[in-house]
């Protein structure tokens, strides 16, 4: 018994590391804590709005091909947001040399640089309104501000380059719910920042697999750890949020691994009519939602489009749809593949699945509107001018624009 929670501290403690990669070492120095004692400056704070791209996607262990076009995912051309979340599962096959090596800095990277190589096109996909270089690069581009991975879990968070400044307090936890209750091939991969006054916790997990009824119980089991076990630190000079559900904007995404509560071949017949309606009805989630069981006071988007799960590698058509293939394990199709939040001050405008075959699940993704206080520190120049005028109460600024 002993020998085995020994074990159990050793390999979480393992798994736990709070380093991650960004594109700036010291993310938190960019903007300095405002002292109201301060003389000198004053804080200009307005309440906008931001707009965040979230996408997840269990790309089964396989390494993305040099040619692989992920623009047309993020249809930057058509609207560009101000934060993109990248969450992943399984970038690494989930082999027992794997599962005791929390990160492999070649693959991570790799799909890193794709991201980079996307978001920082030319002005073709430069956000309205935004000027170009006379080299047609546009001036504005995007920085990785938090890049983590453990196991086969990956997120990465990328910001407008002019919000940088705005971004504060970076840092992550890691959570593993797999073997033996913590090793990382399950559990999730959580990023906290600070854009201005607003604290947003953005949290990828891949939860419990299994088809069964009673598996339902073990993907709340983690969800619940996960809630539980997360923790932030508090920061040097300030209280920051420590949990996840004490932040101000909070989006869960991930292979949540939640399936339809019906038997194969009715879920397949409904599937194949595209009666999504009726399938959500014994969706797991949903039920899980509703009734409260986890997730109490989380919400989704309305799911208008195929389930995004299990697919024949490099094909249209659903594991086991074809008689004449012989398969190890039924597996009906399902919606593990979800994003969803919790608390006030997000508007989601969009919600569907992508159509790439790299892997057996198909990627999900969303595009969020969130309220969001932006401050700027004014120099002494701007306070002087602004005396008289103003208290150092509020001073507003539009910069989110």
């Amino acid at each position: 018994m002993w020998p085995k929670l020994a074990l159990n501290k050793v390999l979480r403690k393992s798994l736990s590391s709070s380093s991650f990669v960004a594109d700036s070492p010291d993310l938190s120095a960019i903007m300095p804590e405002f002292h109201r004692s301060d003389a000198s400056t004053m804080k200009a704070c307005n309440r906008q709005t931001c707009e965040i791209f979230v996408s997840s996607w269990n790309v089964g262990g396989i390494v993305p091909p040099e040619d692989m076009d992920m623009e047309y995912w993020l249809d930057i051309k058509k609207c560009q947001a101000d934060i993109y979340v990248f969450g992943f599962q399984e970038i690494v096959p989930l082999s027992a040399g794997n599962v005791l090596s929390s990160e492999n800095r070649k693959i991570s990277g790799k799909w890193n640089a794709m991201i980079r190589e996307t978001l920082n096109k030319s002005s073709s996909g430069a956000r309205p309104g935004h000027s170009s270089t006379a080299g047609g690069q546009s001036k504005e581009h995007f920085r990785c501000i938090v890049s983590k991975q453990m196991v086969g879990i990956f997120i990465s968070v990328w910001v407008r380059s002019n919000l940088c400044e705005f971004v504060n307090h970076p840092t992550v936890s890691c959570v593993g719910c797999g073997i033996m209750g913590c090793l990382g091939n399950k559990g999730s991969v959580s990023v906290r920042f600070l854009l201005g006054e607003t604290s947003f916790c953005f949290i990828c997990s891949h939860l419990a697999s299994g088809g069964r009824e009673r598996d339902a119980r073990h993907r709340n089991s983690d969800a619940t750890e996960i809630l539980l076990r997360t923790t932030f630190p508090h920061g040097p000079s300030r209280n920051l949020p420590r949990k996840i559900l004490d932040h101000d904007r909070v989006i869960w995404l991930g292979d949540l691994n939640y399936r339809i509560h019906l038997p194969d071949t009715t879920t397949r017949s409904l599937v194949e009519q595209g009666k999504w309606d009726l399938l959500l009805e014994k969706d797991q989630l949903k039920a899980e939602l509703m009734e409260g069981h986890v997730f109490q006071g989380w919400q989704e988007g309305v799911i208008k489009f195929a389930p995004t799960y299990k697919y024949c590698p490099n094909s249209e058509a659903y594991y086991g749809e074809n008689p004449n293939t012989k398969v190890k394990k039924s597996r009906a199709p399902a919606w593990c593949d979800r994003i969803i939040w919790f608390g006030k001050g997000l508007k989601q405008s969009q919600y569907d699945r992508g159509e790439s075959k790299l892997s057996d699940h198909r990627p999900v993704r969303a595009i969020f509107t969130a309220e969001t206080g932006i401050y700027r520190v004014l120099q002494n120049s701007e306070v002087s001018n602004r005396r008289g005028l103003i208290d150092t109460r509020t001073t507003f600024t539009r910069v989110l624009e």
